[in-house]
């Protein structure tokens, strides 16, 4: 009990952090719908938003690993919200200058702040208690992100999109302002949330300067290598990072397009599709409680394989049907890819010791899945006769994700090597 109580506060502190990335990450699909507006964009243009966003996650993670290895969790997570902030608030001036190039540098610019959060914070969960619940742990903590998630959704959308969808030719002769009018409206909608995130993030790092956090073992000693690649032949590691990254690729697949297919395909105006987006983020946030529950009765494998196995069945169903029945199927596909994240991290981290830094490193940068495969879905949407074969690419990502709970080998209890 006492050692419990020990880490009661360091792991609430961190838990913030799932909060305030998944906030950030899920305004994404909101913005590549209000960009497409004010910049005039189609959704295959607009989806380098998520590039630009999760590139950092492909550069950035090993450097953070050696700055870890280096100083420690907490250094790097008071950088990384910092660096956050300053992102947020570049979006100022890039509002003004209305370029879709410069709002892609602020989204790389927030990126890399919380990719340094997100590879601190994941092992640093893991090591707060007792390896044996360390993947039950992991996903009560992204439970908080699905609460990120949820708000993002239902809330801050609806604080952006104000429901008013004109181009050029469809725009009323009345408008105030004409077309620069418009834009004007619509990009000041997009600066308060940043705003409020700027600030949150301030007050968080100013949080953690103050805080005393529990110094981790493998933190003690600065020996060793900063970064260490040949922790990718273990097998439960290279495959979690091939794993990670097809999942992460479909998921954002499907979020970052799913208010475009509300309003695109299935005909909905844009404050329902931001009602519908709720709903989806709050299934995704109720399974993540009770698939933290489930844990304590099933092994996370076992669930990684169930999970993955019936979303590859509810994106068949998004192809055959599309339109409001595919709808649904999304909610369903949110609520069972919830837990497959954090399970994922948590099995291919296991048993690594001293190299968990690095392999956290190797499993954000997996991320990038989000850089390429949700363009490729919007592609495939935006070129192809029948547009619900473009899902296709998340039932793929899922197969993937199934594949490595079932050849998943358990950690040894007597052993920490693959």
């Amino acid at each position: 009990m006492k050692n419990k109580n020990k880490y009661l506060i360091p792991l609430s502190l961190v838990i913030t952090l799932f909060f305030v990335w998944a906030v950030s990450a899920n305004l994404l699909p909101t913005m590549i719908r209000q960009l497409m507006k004010t910049c005039e964009l189609t959704p295959f243009e607009a989806s380098f938003t998520e590039t630009a966003y999760w590139l950092a996650y492909f550069i950035c993670p090993i450097p953070i690993a050696m700055f870890m290895k280096r100083y420690t969790y907490k250094a790097a997570i008071v950088f990384g919200l910092l660096t956050a902030a300053a992102g947020a608030l570049l979006f100022f001036p890039a509002a003004a200058i209305k370029a879709y190039g410069a709002y892609l540098c602020v989204f790389f610019v927030i990126a890399t702040g919380m990719c340094f959060l997100e590879t601190a914070a994941n092992p640093y969960v893991t090591a707060l208690g007792d390896p044996s619940s360390a993947s039950r742990r992991l996903n009560l903590a992204q439970s908080f992100n699905g609460l990120g998630a949820f708000i993002a959704a239902m809330f801050l959308s609806k604080l952006i999109l104000s429901g008013n969808s004109y181009t050029r030719q469809t725009l009323p002769a009345d408008y105030e302002g004409g077309w620069e009018g418009y834009i004007d409206t619509e990009t000041s909608l997009m600066m308060g949330p940043y705003a409020a995130l700027a600030i949150l993030l301030i007050i968080l790092a100013l949080v953690f300067v103050f805080s005393k956090l529990p110094i981790i073992r493998d933190e003690e000693s600065h020996t060793g290598k900063l970064i260490n690649f040949r922790v990718l032949r273990r097998p439960r590691l290279g495959k979690g990072v091939i794993a990670q990254f097809f999942y992460n690729g479909g998921q954002t697949a499907i979020n970052s397009l799913f208010l475009v297919y509300c309003c695109t395909y299935a005909g909905l105006e844009e404050s329902t599709a931001t009602t519908f987006f709720g709903l989806y983020m709050l299934a995704f946030l109720l399974g993540r409680w009770i698939g933290t529950l489930l844990m304590g009765r099933f092994t996370p494998k076992s669930m990684l394989t169930v999970y993955a196995i019936v979303n590859v069945v509810l994106c068949a169903v998004i192809m055959c049907f599309g339109g409001m029945v595919g709808l649904y199927a999304m909610i369903g596909v949110s609520f069972f890819m919830s837990i497959i994240y954090p399970t994922q991290f948590s099995l291919a981290i296991a048993g690594l010791g001293e190299d968990t830094k690095s392999g956290s490193a190797f499993l954000v940068m997996a991320i990038v899945g989000n850089a390429c495969l949700p363009q490729l879905t919007a592609y495939i949407m935006t070129n192809s006769a029948i547009y619900r074969i473009a899902y296709v690419v998340p039932l793929v990502c899922f197969i993937v994700c199934a594949w490595y709970g079932m050849t998943y080998r358990p950690v040894s209890p007597s052993i920490s090597a693959d």
